[in-house]
């Protein structure tokens, strides 16, 4: 419990965000595992991939690009109106602020100009997702704000998550733009290996480099929350890079062998 408090900052006096804190971890941790089991959030290539075909033509679908922003423009809205709405001269509050609105203003950015799409996506996989942004991003801001005027975690991260943000935003970008390179237009529905980057050792570098961005979060604000969804999402996120090697190794008799799904050398 003493190291814990080296590194963290004390539980806030917040029922809501205690127990969001396990919650949420428990729900991303079950959807990650049904992700390695076939049970897919329908997005990107397993858009039309579902145990319960019934269930996907009950929600019905969108556009993937209108589904993609729909993920992300609640999440980027919610934190650049905390510079409003919880404004603070804390340099750690204000970090965190920044990276949050910058990462998201990224993914926005990256579906009106970047990705290319086909076919449609699950409105009931958009709501969890797009819900799961917001409400993280929300509850992050949230718990950084409990900790203005108390005493600093004795371990200062803060700086080190910046260099993990900037490392996990650019590789996750380039890694991003090697995958768009691979369509040649809009709605053309074509599927190749990637190439290129950590593509050539790792089927899911954008993955991984996205799990040091949530990290670099936790870096920079040290709350049990910020730790609980950093946890969450590489639980997510490995669950999902592990379906999608499957999916790459059922589609491609060509596919290497030894391209793990997210760890080098490893997993």
């Amino acid at each position: 419990m003493e190291m814990a408090t080296s590194f963290l900052y004390p539980a806030p006096p917040s029922i809501l965000l205690n127990c969001m804190s396990v919650v949420g971890l428990a729900a991303l941790a079950k959807i990650g595992w049904s992700e390695t089991r076939g049970n897919h959030l329908k997005y990107s290539k397993f858009a039309s991939s579902s145990s319960s075909p019934q269930k996907q033509e009950r929600f019905g679908s969108i556009s993937s690009r209108t589904g993609m922003l729909w993920l992300y423009t609640p999440a980027f809205l919610a934190a650049s109106a905390s510079f409003f709405v919880l404004p603070s001269d804390d340099l750690r509050f204000l970090l965190l602020k920044s990276a949050l609105a910058l990462h998201f203003f990224k993914r926005v950015f990256e579906v009106m100009f970047i990705h290319k799409y086909s076919g449609g996506m699950a409105i009931d996989s958009t709501f969890v997702i797009s819900s799961s942004y917001f409400s993280s991003t929300a509850l992050m801001l949230y718990s950084q704000n409990f900790t203005l005027g108390l005493t600093e975690p004795s371990f200062d991260m803060k700086f080190i998550g910046i260099v993990m943000f900037v490392v996990g935003i650019i590789g996750n970008l380039y890694h991003h733009c090697l995958l768009a390179k691979l369509r040649k237009e809009d709605g053309k529905k074509e599927y190749k290996i990637p190439k290129g980057g950590l593509f050539d050792i790792i089927i899911c570098p954008h993955y991984l480099f996205e799990i040091l961005v949530f990290w670099s979060f936790f870096l920079i604000s040290q709350t049990i929350y910020s730790f609980s969804f950093a946890m969450a999402t590489t639980f997510y996120l490995v669950g999902r890079s592990y379906a999608t090697r499957s999916w790459y190794l059922s589609k491609f008799d060509d596919f290497p062998k030894h391209i793990k799904a997210l760890i080098p050398f490893v997993f």
